[in-house]
């Protein structure tokens, strides 16, 4: 049981905005923990700002992103519990690997490098972004389609369509070159550092992501 008052930083990934998290953070606010949802460097404080100024996310690739989180999370006492999906997932890693967290959980995570397998569907969503060279140096959209494939495929069009309205953001085509690079480039961000003192990890397994409107429980998403 965790003592009153433990940090938890719960970090969205693409396409979606930290207003995702609303749900998690009053669960865990009323379970006696101090939960926080910062958004990605260039995320505006909603979701019809940060539609917008799209050009603000644009640019961005991981190191800066992650960079970002640690700064939040170095200036939390004590170390925070670490919370993320997709690529929060592994932006809560390379934090656990610097030191950063007391424990982190990555949701079905991005692969970080040296995974070489991904399987179709998260390759069907990134080619949204890889198929178009510029879209390195872009921030960019999905479709309602794409975000029903990608994130809404355990539920109905209609809440699909609704969650896509309430939560769907453009993020930094950046991170997916990146990604997709990594392991042919040695200049691309690296495995997650190791640290002296590292807390506990759960990861669950790669693949399409699938969003729910309410949480089930404060361990589960």
């Amino acid at each position: 049981m965790a003592a009153a008052g433990t940090p938890v930083v719960f970090v969205h990934g693409l396409w979606l905005h930290a207003d995702s998290w609303g749900a998690w953070v009053e669960r865990f606010q009323a379970a006696g923990y101090a939960p926080t949802a910062p958004g990605w460097p260039g995320d505006s404080a909603t979701v019809e700002e940060t539609r917008a100024n799209a050009d603000a996310v644009a640019g961005y690739g991981l190191d800066a992103i992650v960079e970002h989180h640690a700064e939040i999370v170095r200036g939390l006492e004590p170390r925070p519990i670490l919370v993320g999906h997709s690529f929060g997932g592994l932006i809560v890693q390379r934090l656990l690997g610097q030191g950063l967290g007391a424990a982190a959980v990555a949701i079905d995570p991005a692969p970080m490098k040296g995974i070489l397998y991904l399987p179709p569907s998260a390759l069907r969503v990134a080619s949204v972004a890889l198929r178009n060279p510029s879209n390195r140096h872009r921030a960019v959209a999905l479709t309602r389609e794409q975000f029903r494939y990608g994130f809404g495929n355990a539920l109905s069009g209609t809440e699909s369509d609704e969650l896509y309205m309430r939560w769907a953001i453009p993020s930094p085509g950046r991170t997916l070159f990146e990604a997709a690079l990594a392991n042919v480039s040695p200049a691309r961000p690296r495995r997650s550092t190791r640290a002296t003192r590292r807390g506990a990890r759960c990861s669950s397994r790669p693949g399409a992501a699938t969003t729910r409107s309410r949480p089930r429980s404060p361990s589960r998403r």
